[in-house]
């Protein structure tokens, strides 16, 4: 019998140096999803953009010069903590109930647990989406008719 060749096989979407790679990609040209397909393997890595953007720190904070007063600077005042109203599921979301009508919530609305703020279709079943929470919406994180996945962030909501 003749020596069988090693097969060499070339790494695959799910393969973690591939993965790692992707990532340092992501970073260096600051993207915020890659997608990718090969045949019947697919691979989708997205990047949360909206966590920096949550508690912006007030650049005069960051870098003050000393004064000629020797009294301490104010302590700078404690970031909000924001509720998170997160997709359920996989899907298509709508932050209207009808292309013709207006949103569901926009930023400033208040909401309470049962407040509906979109729908969110999976499979032709549009499923409502409720607040869960009370507060006012201080930021809508995706656009209408855009696909979102489990457990992305759809709003954020201020509790005070």
């Amino acid at each position: 019998m003749a020596d069988a060749k090693p097969q060499t096989k070339a790494p695959g979407p799910f393969d973690v140096a591939t993965v790692r790679e992707l990532v340092e990609l992501m970073d260096k040209f600051d993207l915020g999803e890659v997608d990718l397909n090969d045949g019947d393997q697919r691979i989708r890595l997205r990047k949360n953009r909206f966590v920096a953007a949550a508690a912006p720190t007030p650049p005069a904070a960051v870098h003050a010069p000393p004064s000629g007063n020797s009294q301490p600077a104010a302590p700078a005042a404690p970031a909000r903590k924001l509720l998170e109203i997160k997709s359920e599921l996989v899907g298509t979301f709508y932050g209207k109930p009808d292309p013709t009508k207006a949103d569901y919530v926009r930023v400033g609305s208040r909401v309470t647990p049962d407040t509906v703020v979109c729908k969110v279709e999976a499979m032709k079943i549009f499923n409502e989406v409720t607040a869960k929470c009370t507060g006012t919406i201080t930021e809508v994180c995706v656009k209408n008719e855009q696909f979102v996945d489990f457990d992305q962030v759809l709003f954020r909501v201020d509790p005070s």
